[in-house]
């Protein structure tokens, strides 16, 4: 089986999924790493040391930033004259456009989310979540090659072996285009909610804090937020001593506390963290859904019949912000800090 791995990178940050996806590819066989963008050697040289037999990299200036035109049409090239089995993708906001683009050239298929894979012979069976992950269903598809992304953090990250070489081979970029980018703006989120081990959310509740009084001149909505930014930075610490990131509810989102690239939940991002700790959020089904792969939940909020304690390995009934200080400073003074 011919099996090919999409490296997925932003500027030369590689998304760690993408090592994920290579030691699942490498357990199956020979595996290619595709790797595109500008100015991609490093990449390429990574994806060796993290255990591809060989690398395919488009390298071309009409590829340094993302686009799905033309990234698309140089992957759909290369498989069309490659031919591949299967290729593997990590979940992310790119792939999911990527892999979708690209199929529909082929004419094939793109299964998601995928957290299991079985091999046999030339029979492919995923296994995903459905139904905001309260049930799991296997899926093959006949059609090749087969497109699966896989979910972050569903399989082991494979060791990296500094020094390992490989075959790298330029192949040609696509870049023909109707679309230019003409200018972005990258958002500071710190550590990345997919690829993180410790996630801190906050919700709602973190604009709650009666005993702060805000700023002279606010109307209500602007005091409400301000409160917010007040409770997120209690969220932040927290999440700044375990060494994690920073979440947050859709409630909190939609009121403007905090930007959408921190949304977790079915609509947010997917996550499976080691250790998710909730504080203020009530758990609606959208946000339960996206963290029913949490190893470990814990539980902050002053309701005791909210949804999210029937998910929480530990539940802690209380105000957050006494809570949540109080667990900062035992954790720095637990771990040194």
């Amino acid at each position: 089986m011919k099996i090919f791995v999409y490296i997925d990178h932003f500027k030369g940050e590689t998304q760690a999924t993408s090592w994920e996806a290579l030691g699942l590819a490498k357990s199956f066989g020979a595996t290619t790493a595709l790797v595109f963008g500008s100015g991609v050697d490093d990449v390429a040289k990574a994806a060796l040391e993290y255990g591809a037999d060989d690398v395919l990299v488009a390298d071309d200036s009409a590829l340094l930033d993302f686009r799905a035109e033309t990234y698309a049409s140089t992957l759909s090239a290369i498989a069309s004259s490659r031919t591949p089995d299967l290729i593997l993708f990590p979940t992310t906001t790119r792939t999911r456009e990527l892999a979708a683009m690209s199929a529909v050239d082929l004419n094939t298929n793109v299964i998601t989310d995928a957290t299991a894979i079985e091999v046999n012979g030339d029979s492919i069976v995923v296994t995903r979540p459905i139904y905001e992950g309260k049930l799991f269903e296997k899926v093959t598809a006949s059609a090749k090659p087969q497109f699966i992304t896989l979910r972050g953090r569903a399989f082991p990250k494979p060791e990296r072996m500094t020094g390992k070489s490989g075959t790298i081979t330029k192949v040609e970029a696509k870049a023909d285009a109707l679309t230019t980018v003409e200018g972005y703006s990258v958002a500071d989120v710190g550590v990345s909610l997919n690829d993180a081990g410790v996630i801190v959310s906050g919700g709602r509740g973190v604009s709650n804090n009666p005993s702060l009084q805000p700023p002279a001149g606010l109307d209500d909505k602007q005091a409400e937020i301000w409160r917010a930014h007040q409770g997120f930075k209690l969220v932040g610490e927290l999440a700044s001593t375990l060494g994690g990131a920073v979440g947050a509810s859709r409630a909190a989102v939609d009121g403007g506390y905090i930007p959408y690239s921190n949304q977790v939940g079915q609509t947010g991002k997917v996550v499976a963290p080691d250790l998710y700790i909730a504080c203020g959020i009530s758990g609606a089904i959208q946000h339960l859904a996206g963290i029913r792969s949490a190893k470990m939940v814990v539980a902050i909020n002053k309701d005791p019949d909210a949804p999210i304690f029937k998910v929480a390995r530990y539940g802690v009934v209380g105000d957050l912000f006494q809570i949540v200080p109080a667990l900062t400073e035992a954790f720095k003074k637990k771990l040194g800090k």
